[in-house]
């Protein structure tokens, strides 16, 4: 891992069963996640992604790229565009600091309406543990 390191875009087919899955795996009953209706009652055009389900998305992305010993020491995360059914979130990341075995990460996960998601994530690889 270096200073300016790019990691590899991944495509998120954002599904309606993995918004709801999403929601119900965090406990996130609100209704504008798992029903359309009441979503499009409160002024969305349909469901949308939850916080939670975003952040292990945004973790998945970094340990999927730093290997399963990778520990993610911090996520700070602030979210945009909503997620809908139908689109497709595309994480990217490059590294924007390294101190030994931990780099922080700047994160941005963008769809067909603008950037989703964008953060850091603070991440530690143990020697020989990296991909």
């Amino acid at each position: 891992m270096r200073h300016g390191e790019e990691l590899p875009p991944l495509e998120i087919e954002v599904t309606r069963t993995l918004i709801v899955a999403g929601a119900i795996a965090s406990r996130d009953y609100q209704d504008v996640h798992h029903d359309a209706e009441s979503a499009r009652r409160r002024g969305s055009p349909d469901i949308f992604m939850n916080i939670l389900t975003t952040n292990g998305l945004v973790g998945r992305y970094i340990t999927d790229h730093f290997g399963p010993g990778a520990v993610l020491r911090k996520v700070a995360i602030r979210l945009g565009a909503p997620n809908y059914p139908g689109d497709t979130m595309v994480l990217t990341g490059t590294v924007v600091e390294v101190e030994g075995a931990t780099a922080t990460v700047k994160v941005i996960g963008a769809n067909g309406i603008g950037t989703h998601v964008s953060g850091t994530v603070t991440v530690t690889v143990p020697p020989g543990s990296a991909s």
